[in-house]
C-alpha cells in the first residue's frame, strides 16, 4: 500500500503534464487554417452568347473541368464589363466564354484592358464561339485571338460526331493524348493570318478540308490557347475535351 500511495501522485502529475502539452500544442489563436494554394487563379468571363449556346449550362461544366485536378481555382463573372476593371490583375488567366452583341459592352475600353492584360504576361483562353466576340473591331481582336469568326464563311459542319486529331503530340498541352471522337460543331468559319501553332484539328465531312480545333500563340509576354470545341454540355463530355481546356489553361499561365 505504501508503494501505491507513492506512485499515485506521480501518475497524476504525468497525466496533468500530458494534458497541458496537448493543449499548448493546439492552435488557440482562433485563426483560420491556411488557404490552399493553387497553381493558377482563373476568371471565366461569360453572360452573353449566341442564343443556341446555353452558357448557363456550359459554364459550370467548364469550371468543373478546369478545377478537376485541384491546380486551378476558378471564379466566374457574368458581367462582360468586368473586362473594363482592374480585377483582371488578380488572375493568371482569363477565359473568354462569351460572344458579345452590344458593341459598347464591354466596348473598346474592355477590349483594350484585356489586350493589355495579355500583352503584359496574362494568359488567355478562348472557348467555342468566343472567336465571334469583338466583331466591332475584329481586326484588333485577331491579334490576340489568332483566328476570328468570319460571318461570310460557312459556319460549321452539321452538328454531329467527328474525330479530333492530335496534330502535335509533343506539345505540353497535347502530350500523351490520342485522337478522339466528340459530338460538337466542327467550325469552318475562322479567318486570320496571324501565325498560330495547331495542336488539334478535324476534317470536315462537307468539304474534306482540315480545320483547326485547338491552337496556341504568344502575344508579347502573354500566352493564348484557343479551342473552338464546346457547343453544349454534351460537347464537354469527352475527358479529352476537358483535358484540352485544363492543360490549355495551365499552359497559358506558364504552369505547364
Amino acid at each position: 500500500m505504501i508503494h501505491l500511495r507513492v506512485c499515485f501522485p506521480i501518475l497524476l502529475s504525468l497525466v496533468f503534464f500530458w494534458q497541458v502539452a496537448n493543449i499548448s500544442g493546439e492552435d488557440m489563436s482562433g485563426a483560420a487554417p491556411p488557404q490552399r494554394e493553387y497553381a493558377v487563379r482563373c476568371l471565366i468571363v461569360t453572360g452573353e452568347d449566341y442564343p443556341g449556346h446555353k452558357w448557363r449550362e456550359t459554364t459550370p461544366i467548364l469550371k468543373s473541368a478546369l478545377e478537376r485536378h485541384g491546380r486551378i481555382k476558378v471564379d466566374v463573372a457574368e458581367d462582360l464589363n468586368v473586362l473594363r476593371t482592374d480585377r483582371l490583375a488578380a488572375y493568371g488567366v482569363v477565359v473568354m466564354h462569351f460572344k458579345n452583341y452590344d458593341p459598347n459592352v464591354p466596348g473598346r475600353e474592355g477590349f483594350e484592358n484585356l489586350e493589355r492584360f495579355v500583352r503584359q504576361g496574362g494568359g488567355l483562353v478562348l472557348v467555342h464561339f468566343a472567336c465571334g466576340a469583338f466583331q466591332e473591331f475584329k481586326e484588333d481582336f485577331v491579334k490576340i485571338a489568332g483566328r476570328v469568326w468570319d460571318p461570310q464563311l460557312r459556319g460549321h459542319d452539321p452538328h454531329g460526331t467527328f474525330t479530333v486529331r492530335i496534330v502535335d503530340p509533343e506539345h505540353p498541352i497535347t502530350r500523351g493524348m490520342k485522337d478522339f471522337e466528340t459530338v460538337d460543331e466542327l467550325y469552318t468559319c475562322l479567318t486570320g493570318d496571324i501565325p498560330i501553332h495547331q495542336v488539334a484539328a478535324a476534317r470536315s465531312k462537307v468539304d474534306g478540308k482540315d480545320y483547326p480545333m485547338a491552337f496556341v500563340l504568344e502575344v508579347d509576354k502573354g500566352r493564348v490557347f484557343h479551342c473552338v470545341l464546346g457547343h453544349d454540355p454534351q460537347a464537354f463530355g469527352p475527358s479529352q475535351v476537358q483535358e484540352l481546356f485544363e492543360k490549355g489553361c495551365l499552359w497559358a499561365a506558364r504552369k505547364l
